[in-house]
């Protein structure tokens, strides 16, 4: 018995920043959106690879100050960074580590999110 691989991940936002959450994830992220289950209710489900992220509506789900996260991984880091800057996202400087460049930023919901390049496999 083994763990094969990342089915999903979950980010939660509150109602109020609903339309420009679910922009972020489709628009400016660019994920492609997929069409969740009749049993759920709310936000978007993307998919990037064959991992699924979740987009759901929480009430009062605190993120601006955790530090959870969820990594996503980039060809171009300073380029990726410039896309990011034209639609105002700000860039949040990460404790530098071997063998990866990397920022943060966080979402509509405040969702912290790890952007990296990894410069060694």
């Amino acid at each position: 018995m083994r763990l094969e691989a990342v089915h999903h991940i979950q980010v939660t936002y509150p109602r109020e920043v609903e339309e420009a959450i679910l922009f972020f994830y489709s628009q400016v992220l660019g994920l492609s959106e997929i069409n969740p289950p009749e049993a759920s209710n709310s936000g978007g489900w993307y998919l990037l690879g064959n991992t699924e992220i979740h987009v759901s509506r929480e009430e009062n789900p605190h993120n601006q100050t955790s530090r959870r996260h969820v990594c996503f991984r980039v060809n171009d880091l300073h380029g990726f960074a410039e896309h990011l800057k034209a639609y105002d996202v700000e860039i949040l400087p990460g404790t530098p580590i071997p063998g990866c460049d990397r920022f943060f930023i966080r979402d509509p919901g405040g969702n912290r999110i790890e952007i990296a390049e990894f410069t060694k496999e």
